[in-house]
């Protein structure tokens, strides 16, 4: 669809980011811990040549985050895995979420709302960090934001952002949420940062949410699990 990507779009101002790889133990227990569903963080490590410092992978924090699927309407069975598609040439880094046109878009996570930013391929767009300020989730292509949504406001999981549209270089006749997640460096500087895939981590919250209602069954008792109901449509 779109060739809209958070890094990319913010690369183009400003210089690439280098990053050393990630050792071998490094790599192989990300994958270990994607695959198992675990959260690894103190074995899912990068060390960079330039500092020395010891940096949590993003792949391995965002396994940690328990993220709603940002679209009305959309099962895990419906996403589609974009990320190293190619887009005018260069990697995607984002998946696309097909939707009707005013669909609604929700925060995939807690957080905070950083900033709220209009750019020629991502149209309207919504940047928000993670609790922890680790992670930037990015959200594109709006039709119109939430009433009511404001730079440095709280979210929580499950809040209304918008509605799906096709503002920027999004095809008229293709409506979508361009999504995509970054590790933010340790600026915290909400254009920058090293491209996360977020399919894994949405279809497996979302297999955990449709378990809840069964486990809650058997226990007699609510599961943190359970989506969050906005304006009588299920988020989780």
């Amino acid at each position: 669809m779109s060739s809209t990507s958070a890094s990319s779009e913010a690369r183009a101002p400003w210089e690439p980011r280098t990053h050393a790889p990630a050792s071998a133990i490094g790599t192989v227990v990300r994958g270990l811990t994607l695959a198992m569903g675990l959260a690894a963080a103190p074995f899912g490590w990068a060390q960079t040549a330039e500092t020395g410092i010891v940096v949590v992978d993003g792949d391995v924090l965002l396994a940690s985050r328990n993220l709603a699927i940002p679209v009305e309407g959309v099962t895990a069975a419906m996403l589609r895995d974009t990320f190293f598609d190619s887009r005018d040439g260069h990697r995607h880094e984002a998946i696309d979420i097909a939707a009707p046109r005013g669909a609604k878009v929700f925060a995939v996570d807690d957080g905070r709302l950083v900033k709220l930013f209009t750019s020629v391929p991502g149209g309207l767009t919504v940047y928000q960090f993670d609790p922890q300020g680790r992670l930037a989730y990015y959200y594109a292509h709006l039709d119109r934001y939430a009433d009511g949504l404001r730079e440095g406001m709280s979210l929580h999981r499950c809040d209304l952002l918008g509605y799906v549209g096709v503002s920027g270089n999004a095809p008229p006749g293709s409506p979508h949420l361009h999504f995509a997640v970054f590790r933010l460096e340790a600026e915290r500087q909400w254009w920058k940062g090293m491209p996360v895939n977020p399919y894994l981590a949405l279809t497996r919250s979302a297999s955990k949410a449709a378990n809840a209602p069964a486990a809650a069954s058997l226990t007699g008792r609510p599961s943190a699990q359970m989506p969050r109901l906005e304006g009588n449509k299920a988020c989780g």
